[in-house]
């Protein structure tokens, strides 16, 4: 599925005094742990997103091919309603009963409605009773995948050094990409061995069925781990004071409300330049700049390798240069660049897109590769899984999976190519704003971070 030479290796920790090797090997499986429920969690995402054609014909009755794929597009944002509500579960149980219990039975939830999804009959077999199977099992996928990036970016950022927690934490949307790579490689593989007959009768099945045994051996991982030393503390320091947290979502809301605002505000730029840049493309170079389904995935897989190379040197000059001042820069090259490069990419050489993507790939690795880290310093620890699920999710369910049918609507409205570039940059401003506004916490320890 995904080439060995593109995983981003898992940095070594610098040595602390005591037991190091114990502690360097405790800190690599809470990165591996980290690392592969968010790895299954995109590696569907990227196959429904790449198969959204074949996945249109065989769940939707015959239409205009337009008016297909926006259903198909409609069904993957369907799948984010559910988002914040999970977001707002998951959190509360992460913060009451730990990390590592709630990424447990998340990623065991999520990997088995995304096998389902590969077990569905298609129209032909059972008419509206399947894209509505579909849609039920992908709300389930969304409500048990709010708890994974917010959850496994709190518990690493709970591990790392406190000097080194943006690149250690950057592994969490390196995973992301690697999931995305996963999934465009094995896509790009079923197009280039299959036909279409045979893609549609069971070739778009596979990524899907892979994911209950990637999800076992995830679960397996992370129940044979302890919980984050900063979580454990805090319900330390909360049995000496006979007390225990009991609301983690009231007082989020009461006392962290501003962090939440800006918190959402910041993850709004992800959630749409990630979709539209990683997930929507391949696509929209297909559709409207008129290449070949093989061609628009291996371009998408290739801007990818470069996203996951970047993905920890951003990670790492986040720890140098502060957090603040990688989302601002990340922002303004959106709101400066989305435009010309779309215009650009509307020449048609493989070239010249290829070039535009990986240029989207270095700007949203700027963004992506510092929002985990900002976002698990701006909460204290007893509501940290909480705030950063909330504000992460909702920006999602509202901005990033509702993208691609945004996208695909503004150009059959407007007629232009250049519209998705538009409401990015729009979005990017947005996000500036609220960025202008947050505090700076690199180089703090996350028990000192009060909100």
């Amino acid at each position: 599925m995904m080439n060995s030479s593109s995983t981003p290796s898992i940095p070594d920790a610098p040595a602390p005094s005591g037991d190091d090797e114990c502690h360097r090997q405790t800190l690599r499986r809470a990165a591996s742990a980290s690392f592969i429920g968010n790895f299954i969690e995109w590696f569907d995402y990227a196959s429904y997103g790449y198969l959204a054609t074949v996945i249109g014909i065989v769940f939707f009755p015959e239409s205009d091919a337009s008016v297909r794929l926006m259903s198909t597009f409609a069904v993957f944002a369907m799948s984010f309603v559910l988002r914040p509500v999970g977001a707002v579960i998951w959190g509360m149980w992460g913060d009451r009963w730990g990390r590592r219990w709630a990424l447990s039975w998340s990623i065991l939830i999520m990997s088995g409605s995304t096998f389902l999804v590969g077990l569905l009959p298609g129209y032909s077999s059972i008419g509206i009773a399947a894209p509505l199977a579909l849609l039920v099992l992908r709300i389930i996928q969304g409500f048990s995948a709010s708890g994974e990036y917010a959850g496994a970016a709190t518990f690493l950022a709970e591990y790392a050094p406190t000097e080194r927690r943006g690149v250690y934490t950057s592994l969490v949307p390196a995973s992301t990409a690697a999931g995305l790579l996963g999934g465009s490689l094995m896509v790009t593989g079923l197009h280039f061995f299959l036909d279409a007959a045979q893609m549609q009768a069971w070739g778009w099945r596979i990524p899907f069925l892979l994911a209950l045994p990637l999800g076992f051996i995830g679960r397996y991982i992370r129940v044979h781990l302890e919980d984050s030393p900063v979580f454990q503390e805090l319900v330390e320091s909360s049995s000496r004071a006979s007390t225990r947290h009991s609301s983690p979502l009231r007082d989020l809301l009461r006392h962290h409300w501003r962090a939440v605002l800006i918190s959402f505000g910041v993850s709004s730029l992800n959630a749409v330049a990630f979709y539209l840049l990683l997930s929507y493309m391949p696509t929209y170079v297909h559709e409207e700049l008129g290449l070949g389904e093989t061609i628009s995935t291996g371009l998408s897989s290739a801007t990818l390798v470069i996203y996951i190379l970047a993905i920890s040197l951003m990670g790492r000059f986040s720890d140098r240069f502060g957090r603040r001042r990688m989302l601002v820069l990340a922002s303004v090259g959106f709101i400066v660049a989305s435009v010309p490069i779309f215009w650009l990419m509307g020449f048609g050489s493989i070239g010249v897109i290829l070039g535009c993507e990986i240029a989207f790939a270095l700007m949203l690795t700027m963004n992506d590769g510092t929002l985990a880290t900002f976002l698990a310093e701006s909460f204290p620890t007893q509501v940290r899984y909480s705030g950063f699920a909330l504000s992460f999710n909702a920006a999602n369910a509202l901005l990033g999976g509702t993208a691609p049918f945004i996208a695909t609507t503004l150009i059959a409205w407007t007629g232009s190519r250049l519209a998705p570039a538009v409401y990015l940059a729009v979005i990017a401003a947005a996000a500036l704003g609220a960025m202008l506004c947050a505090h700076e916490n690199t180089g703090r320890d996350l028990v000192d971070i009060e909100g």
